[in-house]
């Protein structure tokens, strides 16, 4: 173990699982090399966490709804876990329900132990490899995370991704933010840089439909109260919401701010969708970071990736990694204290 980290815990096989302490630019972070999670985080001159997170490794163990994961290889959704690559038809493990595909399976990245292969005060990096045949995905691909402060409040995330075999690939950051130090987010107000969302199925699945937001409950492309979402008419979102037709230079895509602490998040990613999903479905028996219980919309996630199923639509964006390629992917979470 590298000087200055500390042993979070230990797996049931006795490996350790460490955490990593980086600061910079007024914020501070901790790393696990378990699911690459931030498990915490804080912005100088504010109090609470900026993430939902637990202070125990058996609790993320046990009741994690991917708190702050890298969930993956590819993260989101696939119908039926089903999908064809060049001919060839691949069937991976359906995690949720017994019907859907969902964020790499039950023992995908995001609930691996990761190895540190390089740090400084202020960055990490981690790095995975994903054997071929784990939950039915075809080769071996080998995923880096590097979290860095470079300052002025900014989060950096930077995922790079190759593989032996055409693969679909989309890791993705998963913290689920609060901004205020509030029983839930629902306080917090939402602007968005999408004039277009992706409806879904019953089982969040996309319909194949690219959809306008514009007089819907998905028009979030002027500043909203998220507790909209609970009024008549409102929406329980985990929507993703199109940004762009393909990966791009790394641009402003949306923001966030609570009143009640003057806190702002702006994120800035090269990724063509945002999944936006506001914990609905968060019911924690255990407590969180500070002793706090998380229950239904205690906190939002900002989901920076490829479009959800996108393996399935010739539609959407590229969603298939292939050998002699690298997946580069990356995304800022800006913080400022009004």
């Amino acid at each position: 173990m590298r000087a200055g980290n500390e042993i979070f815990g230990h797996l049931e096989n006795g490996e350790a699982v460490e955490r990593v302490a980086i600061a910079g630019g007024g914020l501070t972070a901790h790393v696990l090399t378990w699911g690459a999670v931030i498990q915490d985080l804080r912005l100088e001159g504010h109090d609470a966490p900026l993430v939902l997170g637990y202070e125990n490794l058996p609790s993320y163990l046990d009741y994690s709804p991917y708190f702050g994961a890298t969930p993956g290889r590819c993260a989101n959704r696939i119908a039926g876990g089903r999908f064809t690559i060049d001919g060839t038809a691949y069937q991976l493990e359906c995690n949720e329900g017994g019907v859907t595909h969902l964020h790499g399976g039950s023992d995908g990245i995001g609930r691996q132990n990761w190895r540190i292969a390089e740090q400084g005060s202020d960055f990490v990096t981690l790095t995975v490899t994903d054997p071929a045949g784990r939950a039915g995905y075809p080769g071996n691909c080998t995923i880096a995370c590097t979290y860095s402060l470079p300052g002025d409040g900014v989060l950096s995330v930077a995922y790079s991704a190759t593989t032996d075999a055409a693969t679909p690939a989309n890791p993705c950051q998963h913290s689920y933010f609060i901004l205020d130090d509030g029983p839930d987010a629902l306080g917090h107000e939402i602007r968005l840089a999408a004039d277009r969302y992706l409806p879904v199925d019953e089982n969040l699945i996309p319909t194949g439909e690219i959809r306008p937001v514009a007089g819907t409950p998905f028009d979030l492309t002027g500043w909203t109260p998220l507790h909209r979402q609970k009024e008549a008419g409102g929406v329980a979102f985990d929507h993703n919401f199109c940004l762009s037709a393909e990966r791009q230079a790394k641009r402003p895509v949306g923001a966030v701010r609570s009143p009640r602490s003057g806190i702002s998040l702006e994120v800035r990613t090269t990724e063509p969708g945002v999944q936006l999903y506001t914990g609905a479905y968060v019911d924690c028996p255990v407590p969180g970071l500070g002793g706090r219980r998380y229950g239904p919309f205690a906190g939002f996630c900002l989901e920076t990736q490829i479009w959800p199923d996108a393996v399935n639509h010739g539609n959407f964006p590229k969603a298939v990694l292939r050998p002699g390629e690298t997946l580069r992917q990356e995304t800022d979470y800006v913080f400022r204290k009004a």
